[in-house]
């Protein structure tokens, strides 16, 4: 694998949890004391002081763990190594974590230990010059996001077991050492001796790195990439089981630098105790199973009481609403408002359901026959021009284009609102039979429009009956 597709694949991995754990984190911290009482048939009684929307304050979310274990020059994955066999070195590290929602929390790592490797398996020098065995103390510091995988069980209540990867980056600091291959001269023998050289050409055992190391501690980047599985053994305490790969961008971690573009890398298993702290009354989150907490919710007494209640308002309200449109003699006033019960069924009534009687001269009469010049009564604070009034409308303007008078268009109104609003919807109403009867055939020059406005009322402003009357437009034939 190519090692700077690794590197950005890692980084872009690691911003990507960083993000989704955020994002799950963006709740409430306030904390939830309401005991939650489950009693249902189908579940198990119990109780809870946790809420799936209570938010982080209500759960325990940091802790602190150990670790040791072994590393490795290999890592799982595979690729190009500088030695060809692997010799297992010690490893060891703490950590501390804060989980930020149930399946995502942020984890710095402080390791230290010991990776080692080889050429032979022997300790034999197969040639004079060549790089034996290598062995590296290295100690590095790294902030990683951890990710619970299959939370969520929905066979048990509580979960006891998590899966979890992790993936972020940060720094190592190393000093490599290494032993190669020489050869001195035994004058008593009469032969060649081979050792092995450290680091800094000192002589040692041969087939053993030697004690010399670099003179200098080299910096690095280091991208830890992993998984493990984690076991509850109380709330507070669990056993971790990981694995890690580490990422080097750096060529001599191993004591080798060659002409090759491979990058070092080495792997990490380890076990290790975690320990969660705070307050006893508090659940892990770690541990959380939201599926039975939200069933928790759902099932909570005082909640369903809450709803049952909610249902019977609705009720009632939509009871109410059923009341108000009643309207038993289908008059188009509701029973609640409907002042003259029981109307005979067509009648014509007012706002509060009473018949609405008309003189028997009315002008509304008169325009239904099409009598020319008649009264064109309107509609309660409106201009448009009723159906029935085209009759009447119609004779009046045969009458003016046979006769070639000119006519006044006169625009009234009943009393309701103010006096400005009615001179203007008086006006409004003249003008509307204006255009009929121009529309109509008669010359436009030859019809005049004035508006009066609620004065001159033909009949009692306060009725209904006379208001209906004095909605009209009348004519002055010259």
């Amino acid at each position: 694998m190519n090692y700077s597709t690794l590197k950005k694949t890692a980084a872009l991995s690691f911003a990507a949890l960083l993000t989704a754990g955020m994002v799950s984190a963006q709740d409430t911290t306030k904390t939830v004391t309401t005991t939650t009482t489950v009693s249902d048939t189908t579940m198990s009684s119990g109780t809870t002081t946790a809420k799936v929307f209570g938010g982080r304050g209500q759960y325990k979310t940091f802790s602190i763990g150990i670790n040791g274990g072994v590393t490795s020059p290999f890592v799982a994955i595979g690729g190009v190594n500088d030695w060809e066999k692997a010799q297992l070195g010690i490893g060891y590290g703490i950590s501390l974590r804060s989980q930020l929602a149930h399946s995502f929390g942020l984890q710095l790592d402080l390791h230290g230990g010991q990776v080692k490797g080889r050429n032979d398996d022997n300790g034999n020098p197969q040639q004079i010059g060549s790089r034996t065995a290598f062995a590296t103390k290295f100690y590095s510091a790294t902030l990683s996001g951890v990710v619970n995988v299959a939370t969520i069980d929905y066979i048990r209540r509580k979960n006891a077991i998590n899966f979890f990867i992790t993936g972020g980056a940060g720094l190592a600091f190393y000093k490599p050492s290494y032993a190669e291959t020489v050869a001195q001269y035994n004058a008593g023998t009469g032969a060649y001796n081979f050792y092995l050289n450290d680091a800094n050409g000192n002589p040692t055992t041969p087939g053993q790195p030697g004690s010399g190391t670099s003179k200098r501690t080299v910096k690095e980047l280091i991208i830890p990439i992993g998984a493990g599985v984690k076991f509850k053994l109380t709330d507070a305490v669990a056993l971790n089981l990981g694995y890690t790969m580490n990422f080097i961008d750096g060529y001599n971690f191993d004591g080798t630098a060659t002409q090759r573009d491979t990058r070092d890398k080495f792997s990490y298993g380890y076990a290790g105790l975690e320990f969660t702290l705070g307050g006893k009354g508090k659940p892990n989150l770690d541990w959380v199973n939201p599926v039975a907490m939200m069933y928790d919710e759902l099932y909570d007494e005082q909640l369903r009481r809450e709803v049952e209640a909610l249902k019977t308002r609705v009720t009632n309200v939509e009871n109410a609403v059923t009341d108000l449109k009643k309207d038993s003699d289908g008059d188009g006033v509701a029973d609640q408002f409907d002042k003259c019960p029981n109307t005979p069924a067509g009648s014509v009534v007012d706002g509060s359901g009473c018949v609405i009687v008309f003189p028997a001269a009315a002008a509304p009469i008169d325009s239904a026959k099409g009598t020319a010049y008649s009264n064109i009564q309107f509609e309660f604070d409106s201009s448009v021009l009723r159906t029935s009034s085209y009759p009447a409308l119609d004779a009046t303007s045969a009458d003016l284009r046979a006769s070639g008078a000119t006519v006044q268009v006169n625009g009234y109104a009943s009393s309701e609102g103010t006096a400005a609003h009615n001179m203007s919807l008086s006006r409004d109403r003249a003008n509307s039979v204006k255009t009929y009867l121009v529309n109509s055939g008669v010359t436009a020059s030859k019809v005049k429009v004035k508006a009066y406005g609620e004065t001159s009322p033909i009949a009692d402003n306060s009725t209904e009956e006379g208001r209906v009357l004095n909605r009209r437009v009348s004519f002055t034939k010259k």
